[in-house]
């Protein structure tokens, strides 16, 4: 009679363990886990019969950020390389080059927010570049080949700080006489160009943006309680609103007529 509740007991055991083992190997995971593109029909080549044709991308590639993922072996085919963006390319060779028969992320910026989680999140906040909607593609802000060595992290972030911005938004990016010295930091300095809570792609959407460049500690010469930056007193200034709401600061990209950025 013992027997039967020996049998239990080990079964509730066993289960215990596998369960456990089970949970922990899930909660182990911390790389982002997702499926190359497919191509209906295809199989995945590897990355030297890209070579035979796209030798302007295959030589630069393995210096880029994305190549240092790339790994030749039958485990790995189709999660790194050429082919993890491109899905498999079987059929694109047979065809001679057919481009409706490998997938270009161009077309659909789903290929990058497949590895890029924190970005594709910043594009679903109120406020974003027009990404999601269909009218710009990741590649005209980022080189995924790295084919341009003067960009920062080897070709995959903004290129030459503002100049992909320049592209679009001329009028911020124009030279002025009195110039926001904020743009020689770069356009991220102040917005964020995936999206943000804030208007305008804003990082903060108070004072506090302007005040991490422009605090300054109050001496002993000043009033206590006073704001002054600069040898202006900003104490009644600050409660109105932000430096450009307020109505002082308007021009905040630059100036021709005043060095104080005011309009």
């Amino acid at each position: 009679m013992k027997r039967p509740a020996l049998s239990w007991t080990l079964a509730a055991t066993v289960a215990a363990v596998v369960s456990s083992a089970m949970l922990l190997s899930c909660a182990s995971v911390r790389r982002t886990v997702s499926v190359p593109p497919q191509v209906e029909g295809a199989h995945f080549t590897g990355n030297k019969s890209c070579a035979e044709c796209h030798t302007n991308y295959t030589r630069v590639f393995a210096g880029s950020a994305h190549g240092r993922f790339h790994r030749e072996s039958e485990r790995a085919a189709g999660m790194t390389g050429c082919e993890s963006c491109h899905g498999p390319g079987s059929k694109h060779i047979e065809s001679g080059g057919d481009r409706r028969l490998i997938v270009n992320p161009r077309n659909d910026s789903k290929v990058c927010f497949d590895c890029h989680l924190q970005t594709h999140a910043e594009f679903n906040l109120p406020h974003h570049h027009p990404l999601p909607e269909g009218r710009l593609h990741c590649a005209q802000c980022h080189d995924p080949h790295g084919t341009d060595i003067r960009k920062p992290s080897r070709g995959l972030a903004l290129a030459r700080l503002n100049e992909s911005c320049t592209e679009c938004h001329r009028e911020q990016t124009r030279r002025f006489v009195f110039e926001h010295q904020a743009l020689r930091e770069g356009c991220t300095t102040c917005h964020n160009p995936h999206g943000s809570i804030n208007s305008k792609l804003l990082t903060s959407r108070d004072a506090n943006l302007c005040l991490r460049c422009h605090a300054q500690v109050q001496g002993a010469g000043f009033p206590a309680g006073e704001i002054y930056i600069g040898s202006t007193r900003h104490t009644d200034f600050l409660r109105r609103g932000t430096c450009w709401s307020a109505g002082c600061h308007t021009s905040v990209h630059g100036s021709n007529a005043d060095h104080k950025l005011r309009y």
